[in-house]
């Protein structure tokens, strides 16, 4: 595909600005939920539809992307999502309820699940075979940068101007966005396909209801909750449902050729599983900084910067060592550099100094930007071009539900843990009746339980977000043998 102006700079601007947007929109709005909850009179467990409705929709809507493409050109497939998700994005700052808010988040997770796929694919086509490293690393800039970016700029946003802004700022940069493709993004061929909708309505209930459960299970204490289970079920007959009504249909609605590339499947599921670390770290460090160790929300913004300069760096190294470097090993040089900041974050303790935050963040972020390149680079490398859109999509939301998945495992284990270890500690704290007899006066000993409260609930905590840690490194130890099943692509 060739852009329709000579500007490759302004049509890879233009795409990347449309991705950054929506994955931003994913983790800005975090940090603002407390400041909307007074404004829009919600409570505490309602205002969080405001990010469950825009992760359901976006998770369903990334499902059609091949077909819309195919069906209505992949250039005004992704103008009208553009457009959509600017003014969606303009009326969430707008909206004065709860009810009001929900539904243009939900029109907003529509018209953004487009972005990141199709920008993806677009992306492919527009460079040639031997520089598609260099177009993932930019594509994989945007994609990872806007979840590690979002709760700054959300609480920079918000403590500068207002909440509004979390959602205004989309305003100028979807319009630049559209401007950009319009001018530079050629019309794609439209196929006439039947749409498989039966297909299609069974595999959007199973992942409406897993990213339900997912998001929805920590408020309402997981499967001791009816809500939960009816997901689970609901979640459950859907996948079985999907799998016989797919099995022999000529007109399926996941091409089975998608599965027939072993690239792209293992591909699919390392980026899967890399999603539950990349966003489960992101989820356990704010907490751990500002609630635990008392930084500001700006202070532990900067703290996590670094994170993304070594993504950056690692994204922006990653190409040029492809050039010289097996794909393979620049990935497990990746894992590796993931699996040492993973251990040295599962030894911190509360009184952990800046240096050694700051040091971990950039490991963490360089081995990130190692393994996204060649990961997203070998998935497509063997996937027929005509297949592409499509596998975007399915390659999206395969880390969109890594992503779900991990910040739900992570925060469920830390409030397990967190509770069960305040119950051993206290117990081990219970004073030897034999010592208080040979005491003279114990009535200044009442006062001793409340002060070790606090003590107690640090140690709980310092003990819970390391188990978490440890955890986040044995899934990723257990990711790694995933690479010895890529291949070099054959030129």
């Amino acid at each position: 595909m060739s852009p329709r102006l000579h500007l490759p700079w302004l049509a890879t601007t233009s795409v990347m600005l449309a991705t950054i947007i929506q994955v931003l929109d994913t983790t800005i709005a975090n940090v603002a939920l407390p400041h909307m909850q007074g404004h829009l009179g919600a409570g505490s467990d309602q205002i969080t539809w405001v990010l469950t409705s825009y992760i359901v929709a976006t998770a369903i809507m990334t499902l059609p992307v091949g077909y819309l493409a195919k069906r209505y050109g992949r250039r005004e497939v992704m103008l009208t999502a553009v457009v959509g998700f600017t003014l969606t994005s303009m009326l969430c700052g707008q909206a004065g309820s709860l009810e009001e808010m929900v539904f243009w988040r939900i029109l907003q997770g529509v018209f953004g699940a487009p972005l990141a796929p199709l920008s993806q694919s677009i992306m492919l086509d527009s460079y040639p075979r031997e520089k598609h490293a260099s177009a993932m690393s930019l594509w994989g800039m945007g994609v990872m940068l806007g979840p590690i970016l979002g709760p700054t700029l959300g609480g920079w946003l918000t403590d500068a101007y207002s909440w509004r802004w979390v959602f205004y700022i989309n305003v100028p940069l979807g319009i630049i966005s559209f401007v950009g493709i319009w001018l530079t993004i050629a019309p794609s061929p439209r196929e006439r396909q039947r749409m498989d909708f039966g297909g299609f309505l069974l595999l959007a209930l199973a992942v409406a209801c897993l990213q339900l459960l997912l998001d929805r299970g920590e408020h309402v204490d997981w499967f001791e909750a009816l809500e939960i289970q009816i997901y689970c079920l609901l979640a459950l007959l859907a996948m079985y449902l999907f799998t016989v009504h797919s099995v022999g249909n000529r007109n399926s609605f996941l091409s089975p050729a998608l599965f027939r590339d072993r690239n792209f499947v293992t591909g699919t599921l390392f980026t899967f599983l890399l999603g539950i670390v990349l966003l489960a770290t992101m989820a356990l460090m704010p907490p751990f900084l500002q609630q635990w160790q008392g930084y500001p929300v700006m202070t532990a913004g900067m703290v996590l910067m670094p994170r993304g300069i070594g993504t950056m760096a690692g994204m922006l190294a990653a190409p040029r060592l492809l050039r010289y470097v097996d794909a393979r090993a620049v990935i497990l040089a990746g894992m590796s550099l993931l699996c040492v900041s993973l251990w040295q974050m599962s030894g911190f303790t509360l009184e952990v100094g800046t240096r050694d935050l700051i040091i971990t963040g950039l490991l963490q972020g360089l081995g990130l930007g190692l393994v996204v390149v060649p990961t997203t680079t070998l998935a497509y490398a063997t996937l027929d071009p005509q297949l592409r859109n499509e596998g975007a999509g399915l390659y999206s939301l395969a880390r969109n539900l890594g992503n779900s998945i991990g910040v739900a495992i992570v925060m469920s284990v830390l409030t397990r843990k967190l509770w069960i270890n305040q119950q051993e500690l206290s117990e081990r704290l219970q004073p030897d009746p034999a010592l208080l007899a040979l005491l003279p006066d114990t009535s200044t000993l009442t006062a001793v339980p409340g002060m070790l409260i606090g003590e107690v609930q640090r140690q709980a905590a310092e003990i819970a977000f390391a188990n978490d840690f440890l955890l986040l490194l044995w899934i990723n130890l257990l990711a790694m043998p995933l690479v010895l099943l890529l291949r070099e692509a054959r030129h």
